[in-house]
């Protein structure tokens, strides 16, 4: 019985001391494993987001400064609101409607009988074959701003366009975009300041067109007018004695007019159009510092 005791425990002995040595592999390989999976995933965590260029097409009250501080539209004051990944390109031109900043210099002086100014050729404008490029225009990832509608409710051609030819022509630029993969975002007009009593009421078209043409393509649509004029009544501009170029609350804000922003102007609307980018939770918010 001694001798069959000591076989048996020599058995035991001899087992556990086998499954040891497995369990120690086996946890070797588990931590090997782990290790690896941790270090595969490094790389994913540290990706760094990819530079984004924003595009700019609009008129005076987007577009960069000329000559001196009046006017500043937005969009010179755009670049400023986001990091280094944002490269903010603006090609509005002041005294455009839709149509002559898309067709300029083909867009004649003469009305048709669809009641739309006649073109001469379909030939785009240099600003928009530049953003059409293949090699240096838009590109994924990129983003196309529109904001027209002050300037094209001109009664008489070239600039006169009308509501539906509005809205196609806003939709045939963010389609354009869409082909090449970039985002476009549609803008209303920004208001000018007009006072009824004491509140500033809005006073641009386009409004419907607008929305129209960002259903037809799923396009975001901030609605800058609105926006702008929310602005205005809370910093209480009406009523007003129509002295826009003064040292007042109107004068740091406006230039000698109704429509145009002074560098403080342009830095709010600049900031309304961020704060909607923000709200409407476009992936471009996340580049806003």
């Amino acid at each position: 019985m001694r001798n069959l005791r000591i076989l048996i425990t020599t058995a035991l002995m001899i087992a556990v001391s086998s499954l040891g040595v497995s369990a120690a592999s086996a946890a070797d390989r588990v931590a090997t494993s782990c290790t690896s999976a941790s270090s595969a995933q490094v790389p994913a965590a540290r990706a760094i987001a990819a530079p984004v260029t924003v595009w700019l097409a609009g008129d005076s009250t987007m577009a960069n400064p000329s000559s001196g501080r009046c006017p500043v539209g937005w969009g010179s004051q755009f670049d400023a609101l986001f990091n280094s990944d944002v490269t903010v390109k603006n090609q509005a031109v002041g005294g455009r409607s839709i149509q002559t900043w898309l067709y300029e210099g083909n867009v004649s002086g003469t009305e048709g009988s669809d009641s739309e100014c006649r073109l001469t050729s379909t030939t785009y404008s240099s600003r928009w074959q530049a953003m059409l490029n293949s090699s240096t225009g838009m590109k994924a990832g990129d983003y196309l701003f529109i904001q027209f509608g002050i300037n094209d409710s001109s009664s008489t051609c070239p600039r006169h366009v009308g509501p539906a030819r509005y809205r196609q022509l806003m939709t045939t630029m963010a389609q354009a975009a869409q082909a090449r993969g970039a985002h476009p975002v549609l803008l209303t007009p920004v208001a000018a300041i007009t006072c009824s009593g004491s509140t500033a009421t809005k006073n641009r078209g386009f409004v419907n067109e607008t929305f129209a043409a960002g259903s037809a393509t799923r396009a975001p649509v901030i609605d800058l007018q609105t926006l702008s004029v929310s602005l205005y009544n809370s910093l209480r501009f009406c009523p007003n004695n129509g002295d826009y170029g003064g040292s007042g609350p109107l004068g740091t804000f406006f230039c000698n007019d109704h429509t145009h922003f002074d560098t403080y102007g342009a830095q709010r609307v600049a900031g309304l159009v961020a704060g909607d980018v923000r709200r409407q939770n476009l992936p471009l918010a996340a580049y806003l510092t």
